[in-house]
This record gives C-alpha cells, sequence and structure tokens, in this order.
C-alpha cells in the first residue's frame, strides 16, 4: 500500500486519506448506535469493515501526518465529516425506540386517545394535576422512525396545546403491541 500511495500525487493522497476517513468514522458512528441499541451482530459487522479500512489505508500514512500539514488537514476533516454523516445517517434511519411522555387537559387527552386507537397504538395514561388545572400524562412507546408523524399528527390535532418529553428507549418488555 505504501508503494502505491508513494506513486500518487500528494493532492490525490490527501483526498484518498480524507475519503477514507470518511468512510471510516461514518461506520463507526453508525457501529456506535448499533451497539447502544443492542445491535451487537451488525456493530461487529460494521466493526471489522471499520478495522479493515483502518488497517489498509489509514495506518499506511499515520507515520507522515506529522511531516505534511496538508495530509494532516484532510485527515482532520475526513474525521469530522465522517462524524458528521454518520450521525446525520443515524438519525436518518432512527434505530431504537422512543418514549413519548405526552401532558394534555382532559379535551386534547380524549383527541390523542382516538387518534391512537385509530392508528392501532398503545397507551397508558395517568390522572394528573398541573399547576393550574387537572392534566393528564400519557405515555406511548413506539418505534423512532415513527416518532416524528405520530408527533407531528398529535400536535396537529390538540392545536400545539400539549406538552411533549420524548426520549429513547433502550430495553422494554410487553405492552400493546410491543412484546419483545
Amino acid at each position: 500500500m505504501s508503494e502505491f500511495l508513494a506513486s500518487l500525487h500528494p493532492i490525490a493522497v490527501c483526498f484518498l486519506v480524507c475519503a477514507a476517513k470518511i468512510i471510516e468514522i461514518t461506520i463507526q458512528s453508525l457501529k456506535t448506535c448499533m451497539m447502544v441499541k443492542g445491535q451487537r451482530a451488525k456493530a461487529a459487522g460494521l466493526g471489522f469493515l471499520e478495522c479493515s479500512i483502518w488497517g489498509l489505508v489509514v495506518s499506511t500514512i499515520i507515520g507522515t501526518l506529522g511531516d505534511n500539514l496538508f495530509l494532516l488537514l484532510f485527515y482532520c476533516i475526513g474525521y469530522a465529516t465522517g462524524l458528521f454523516l454518520g450521525s446525520t445517517i443515524e438519525n436518518k434511519i432512527a434505530l431504537g425506540t422512543s418514549n413519548l411522555e405526552l401532558i394534555a387537559n382532559d379535551e386534547n387527552t380524549e383527541k390523542i386517545i382516538e387518534y391512537l386507537k385509530e392508528h392501532d397504538r398503545g397507551y397508558t395514561v395517568f390522572d394528573g394535576r398541573g399547576s393550574t388545572d387537572k392534566m393528564n400524562m400519557i405515555f406511548i412507546v413506539l418505534p423512532r422512525r415513527e416518532t416524528p408523524s405520530v408527533l407531528k399528527d398529535i400536535r396537529t390535532i390538540c392545536e400545539n396545546k400539549v406538552f411533549v418529553v420524548a426520549s429513547e428507549v433502550s430495553k422494554y418488555a410487553g405492552g400493546y403491541g410491543m412484546v419483545k
């Protein structure tokens, strides 16, 4: 690999290093998300691919980074771009499960329950008190990729008069339509 890189124009090597680093760090970001979400086999596969890129391309030039500031700059640009790209891709594929906690008055709670029943979604409602009125807390667990559309629909039917807390769920068991 060293001879191949030595045969290339220095600018081409900079771009090759940048592209390799973008791919490697994008894979690393996705691998980390999959590990956190319990998708160990997929994470291991991505880890193998990430390690292969590191072993074949990046480690070949690592000794010369301090001697070539342009190479170091392209290496850093590739790293930063890979982080951005990896998190953007993970956000698009939306791995995992979300928990929505909605706080609404009685009227909006009924609208939300009707919506959830129409869309065959499980939910749990608790009676509560807000600072001025009786309020209800509605818990919903759903696939993360569906969260934006469900939230949009609920905000629309409640005319944005609902308080929402969305969080990621690492583990769950049982539940209507959610047995795992």
